[in-house]
């Protein structure tokens, strides 16, 4: 087959993923772009070029503050959860036995076999006034009467972090078992003790796997709906939240647009900054 017949079957297998791609994400995402700059006159969508959707999101307090109320909820679940993920990952990596790794993984991701609106609603009723935590507080008699804790920041940080754990600890342990033993060996024939090793050798070997699961992390978390809403109760609203009130509420597609358009720029830095930094265009 000559270079033409090999560039028509290339063509051929890609076509299908790159019409699916064009149909699906970039359609939509420059209708969503073109509506952000639209206005609306009551009900009715005027299409243009206006940026007083942008410059609602600059002046009102409200969705600013849904913006870093967005920010500090991913920030502080990536960060909780690659700390508990990471020993998580390095026990069933180095401790358990190659033969019952399998089914410590099986185990690590029970969760996900679970709907992820029961899983919101079980936290729920963990955290709730008359619920399981507030009981054993209560028992053990470290709390005189119940505290809140549904309904709260603490709520969607607690079911946020009880999934992405799960994740992130995937990414690192398919980092750690790549790692030869070697590297450790011989970072302690040169005198160095086990946090040195871990600091200078392994720590900076996993990078690209921690990165991963964080920024997989990062995306879902900024974007998803269902856990603030059941967990936080509307105490205070992230940016998925205020886009669908409103698209359900308001019927302004315009200004959700933009809302979106500032969440998938907030996930483009996030990105740009990560793979500049810990070179996840290698992972």
């Amino acid at each position: 087959m000559n270079a033409s017949g090999h560039n028509k079957l290339g063509w051929g297998f890609v076509a299908p993923a790159l019409l699916w791609t064009l149909a699906f994400f970039i359609v939509p995402f420059l209708v969503m772009g073109a509506m952000s700059f639209a206005t609306l006159d009551g009900r009715s969508v005027v299409w243009g070029f206006s940026l007083d959707n942008y410059i609602e999101l600059a002046t009102r307090a409200y969705l600013w503050r849904a913006v870093l109320v967005s920010l500090e909820i991913t920030l502080t679940v990536t960060i909780v959860s690659v700390v508990l993920a990471y020993p998580l990952a390095a026990i069933i990596a180095f401790r358990i036995p190659p033969r019952w790794q399998r089914l410590a993984l099986l185990l690590a991701i029970l969760p996900f076999w679970t709907s992820y609106v029961v899983r919101s609603y079980a936290w729920l009723l963990v955290l709730a006034r008359e619920g399981f935590v507030n009981q054993t507080l209560m028992n053990l008699g470290a709390i005189s009467e119940p505290i809140t804790l549904a309904n709260t920041r603490f709520a969607t940080v607690t079911g946020f972090v009880h999934f992405f754990v799960m994740l992130l600890t995937l990414t690192i342990y398919a980092n750690l078992v790549q790692l030869s033993p070697n590297y450790r060996r011989a970072a302690m024939d040169l005198g160095a003790n086990a946090f040195q090793t871990f600091r200078h050798v392994i720590l900076p070997l996993t990078l690209p796997g921690i990165a991963t699961g964080a920024f997989l992390t990062f995306v879902l978390c900024i974007g998803d709906y269902v856990t603030p809403q059941v967990l936080g109760g509307n105490n205070e609203l992230t940016i998925p939240q205020v886009i669908m009130v409103q698209l359900g509420r308001r019927a302004d597609f315009p200004l959700a647009s933009a809302l979106a358009i500032v969440m998938m720029a907030i996930v483009t830095v996030a990105y740009l900054a990560s793979a500049r930094w810990l070179k996840l265009d290698r992972v």
